[in-house]
C-alpha cells in the first residue's frame, strides 16, 4: 500500500465513522434568496424530532419568536420547552436565537467557533452537531434576526438540518415593491397578504402609491376618511410585524403650486395624519405630469417662465421644505423619496441638472432604467443615472406591472433577468412595480427581491422554480403545473414593438422539435415526436385543475381564473391537434375531424376575456400567443391528409 493510498483509506474510514452506513449524507440546502455565504461543516445532521429546547435571548421580538416556533411546528416538533441558556448536556436539539450583543447568543457563537455577520440586516446561522445538536440564529440587529428566522423556516421543513454555517446580509439597502400601477388598486386584504409575502423573501420596503387612490392624487389636499385611515393603520401594523417599512406616497403634481406655502403645509398635514397611524417614511411622486407649464401664476413669478429647468428648481424647493419638516418632527425619520418627472433615462438634461444642483442630497431619487420598461439594465446605465441625478438612484423596475396597452390580456410571470450582477454597487435599492393581480405578481417579485438581496449570487431559473414551489405549498404536482402555466405567460413587453422576454420558450422548443421531426424523419421518430406532443397537450390541459386544487393561496386561482380557463381550452385544442397529426401520419381521414375540433376549441379559448375592471385595459386572454395558436393553425398542413375516395 502506498502512503497516498493509506491517507485516502484513513479519510474514508473517518467519514464513515461520522456518517453511519445507510444514512443519507448531509447536503447543502437550497435557500432563497441565496445567502452571501453558506457552507457545510461536515457530514453530521441535527434531527429536530418531536421536542426541542428554545433559548430566546432577551429583547427577541415576539413576531420573530413566533416565526421560529411556527417553523418548528411545521417541521413536526410538538413540544417546545423554553430555557434561558444553553445546556451542555441536553437530550434534545436546542435552538438559540437573539441579536449578537446578547449573552446567550455570544456564548453559542463561541461554542460554534464563529462570529456574527456585522452588516446591517445581517445574520449568522451556525450549527453545532455535538450531542443532540444546537442551531444558532444570530442577528446583527432585530431585522437581521427576523431574516435569520425566515431562513430557518426553509431549513427546518427539508428534514434534518445539516451542519453548516450561513453568514448573510443584503446587497441593497432598499428592497421591496411599490403599488404604483394604474387601474384597480389592491384591496386591503391583498396588501396584507403581500406584506406577509414580502417578509418571506426578506424585503424591507412597501410603498403605498396606487394611482387611483383619489386622496393620494386628485384630491391629495383632502384628509382621508376616518375608516380609510384606520384601515391604513392596520396595514402599517402588519408591515411593522413583518419588518417592512411602510412608505406613504402622495402625488400632488397635477395641481400643486410649488411656491405656495399653503400647498407645502397641505403636504405636511397629510404626512402628519399618516404619522399618527405609525407611518415613518414618506414619498412624493412627480411622475406622469405636465411639467413644462405651471399650475399657478405664483410659480411663474417665483421661478420664471415654465420649462424643464424651472420645473426642476421648483420641485427641489418644495421637496427640500418637506424634507426639513420631516426631520424637525422626527429626527429618526427615513429620507424622503421622490420620483422625478424625467424618470425613464439617464440622459443629461436641464431638468436633471436642476435637481442635481438644488435637491437636498438626503432625498432619495427613483429611476426606472433606460426606458419606462427597460429591456435590460447594466452597471454602466446605473452609473450614468448616478451622474445625472447626483446620487445613487433607487430603481423603480416596471416589472411585472401590466397596466399599459401592450400588456392587455397578459400576466407577466417570466423569471427576472437581464439586470447585471453588480448593480448593487451602483443602486440604493430596487422596488418592483407589480401587477394589478397581487398573488400572480409574487412570481416575478420573488426574483426581483432575490436579486436585490444578492445580485452576484442570483440564479433566475432556480428562483423561478422556488416561487412556483412556494405558491404550491411544496406540492410537486402543483409546482409542475404552475411552471407549465408560467411558460405560457413568459412574454414581457416594453413600450415599443419588441418584448424583452420571449413567449413560451419551453413550449416553443417542443413544438419546433415536432415540426422538424415531421419534416424530415423516420416513421418511428415521427410517432415518438407525436407521442411527446400528446403528453405536452395533456400537461397543458390538466395544469389548470392541478393549480386550482394545489395552490396554497386560493387568491392565485381566483385572480388567474380566465387564464386558467383559456389554458385548459388551449390544452384541449392541442390535444386534438396531436390526434389529428397522428391520424394523418397513419393515412386516416379522421385527421380532418380532429383538426376541425381543434380549430373550434382554439376559437373558444381565444374568446376568453380578462376579468372586467381588474386591470386598466380589458381584453382577450393571451396564452402562449404566437406559439401555440400558430402551431394549431399550421398543423393541418404539416402532413398530407388523404383525399376522400
Amino acid at each position: 500500500m502506498t502512503r497516498r493510498t493509506g491517507r485516502t483509506l484513513a479519510l474514508l474510514l473517518a467519514t464513515l465513522a461520522v456518517t453511519p452506513a445507510g444514512a443519507d449524507p448531509a447536503t447543502l440546502p437550497a435557500i432563497f434568496p441565496t445567502p452571501v455565504e453558506m457552507a457545510l461543516r461536515g457530514a453530521d445532521t441535527i434531527a429536530l424530532g418531536r421536542s426541542v429546547v428554545l433559548v430566546a435571548a432577551p429583547g427577541t421580538q415576539p413576531e420573530t419568536l413566533a416565526l421560529v416556533e411556527r417553523g418548528l411546528r411545521d417541521a413536526g416538533v410538538r413540544t417546545i420547552a423554553a430555557a434561558r441558556a444553553l445546556s451542555p448536556s441536553a437530550d434534545r436539539a436546542q435552538i438559540v436565537l437573539g441579536t449578537g450583543d446578547t449573552a446567550p447568543v455570544r456564548a453559542a457563537l463561541a461554542r460554534a467557533g464563529t462570529t456574527i455577520d456585522d452588516a446591517r440586516e445581517g445574520y449568522t446561522i451556525a450549527t453545532d452537531a455535538d450531542g443532540a445538536g444546537v442551531v444558532i440564529l444570530a442577528g446583527r440587529d432585530a431585522d437581521g434576526l427576523f431574516h435569520a428566522a425566515q431562513t430557518f423556516r426553509q431549513l427546518a421543513r427539508t428534514g434534518p438540518i445539516p451542519a453548516l454555517l450561513i453568514r448573510d446580509h443584503p446587497a441593497m439597502p432598499i428592497r421591496g415593491t411599490i403599488e404604483g400601477f394604474y387601474g384597480k388598486p389592491w384591496t386591503m386584504a391583498d396588501r396584507t397578504k403581500h406584506l406577509d409575502f414580502l417578509a418571506t423573501v426578506k424585503a424591507n420596503t412597501y410603498v403605498y402609491s396606487p394611482k387611483d387612490d383619489p386622496h393620494a392624487r386628485d384630491r391629495w389636499r383632502e384628509p382621508y376618511p376616518a375608516a380609510t385611515l384606520s384601515a391604513l393603520g392596520a396595514l402599517v401594523a402588519t408591515a411593522r410585524r413583518d419588518h417592512v417599512d411602510f412608505v406613504y406616497a402622495i402625488s400632488p403634481g397635477p395641481t400643486v403650486c410649488f411656491s405656495d406655502p399653503a400647498d407645502a403645509q397641505a403636504l405636511e398635514r397629510k404626512f402628519d395624519a399618516l404619522r399618527g397611524i405609525g407611518v415613518r417614511s414618506f414619498y412624493v411622486a412627480l411622475d406622469d405630469i405636465e411639467y413644462k407649464k405651471w399650475n399657478c401664476d405664483r410659480d411663474a413669478a417665483a421661478f420664471g417662465p415654465s420649462g424643464a429647468e424651472a420645473a426642476g428648481v421648483a420641485q427641489a424647493k418644495l421637496l427640500n421644505v418637506v424634507q426639513a419638516d420631516l426631520l424637525a418632527k422626527d429626527a429618526a425619520s427615513r429620507p424622503l423619496i421622490m420620483v422625478p418627472t424625467e424618470y425613464y433615462d439617464a440622459k443629461e438634461s436641464p431638468y436633471k441638472a436642476a435637481l442635481r444642483q438644488h435637491l437636498d442630497p438626503r432625498i432619495v431619487v427613483q429611476w426606472t432604467g433606460t426606458d419606462v420598461v427597460p429591456p435590460a439594465i447594466a452597471i454602466s446605465d446605473a452609473k450614468a443615472a448616478t451622474k445625472a441625478f447626483g446620487r445613487k438612484t433607487l430603481l423603480w423596475d416596471n416589472y411585472p406591472v401590466n397596466d399599459y396597452a401592450q400588456t392587455t390580456g397578459r400576466l407577466l410571470m417570466a423569471p427576472y433577468t437581464r439586470r447585471e450582477a453588480g448593480l448593487s454597487g451602483e443602486l440604493s435599492g430596487i422596488l418592483s412595480n407589480p401587477m394589478n393581480q397581487e398573488a400572480p405578481s409574487r412570481v416575478a417579485v420573488t426574483g426581483v427581491l432575490a436579486f436585490a438581496w444578492n445580485d452576484r449570487g442570483y440564479d433566475a431559473d432556480r428562483t423561478w422554480r422556488f416561487a412556483a414551489r412556494e405558491l404550491a405549498g411544496g406540492d410537486p404536482h402543483a409546482t409542475d403545473a404552475l411552471l407549465t402555466f408560467f411558460d405560457t405567460q413568459h412574454l414581457a413587453p416594453t413600450f415599443g414593438s419588441q418584448p424583452w422576454q420571449e413567449q413560451a420558450p419551453r413550449l416553443k422548443a417542443l413544438l419546433d422539435r415536432v415540426r422538424e421531426t415531421l419534416a424530415d424523419s423516420t416513421p418511428d421518430r415521427r410517432r415518438a415526436a407525436l407521442a411527446e406532443l400528446a403528453r405536452s397537450a395533456d400537461e397543458l390541459t390538466d395544469a389548470s385543475d392541478a393549480i386550482r386544487a394545489g395552490v396554497a393561496d386560493p387568491a392565485f386561482a381566483e385572480q388567474t381564473r380566465p387564464w386558467l380557463e383559456a389554458l385548459q381550452l388551449w390544452g384541449r385544442a392541442l390535444r386534438q391537434t396531436a390526434a389529428g397529426l397522428s391520424a394523418a401520419d397513419t393515412g386516416s381521414r379522421a385527421a380532418t375531424r380532429y383538426f376541425a375540433e381543434a380549430k373550434r376549441l382554439a376559437a373558444e379559448a381565444a374568446a376568453v376575456r380578462t376579468i372586467a375592471g381588474a386591470t386598466r385595459f380589458d381584453g382577450p386572454v393571451r396564452i402562449a400567443d404566437g406559439v401555440l395558436d400558430r402551431f394549431v393553425t399550421d398543423a393541418p398542413g404539416l402532413i398530407a391528409i388523404p383525399a376522400p375516395k
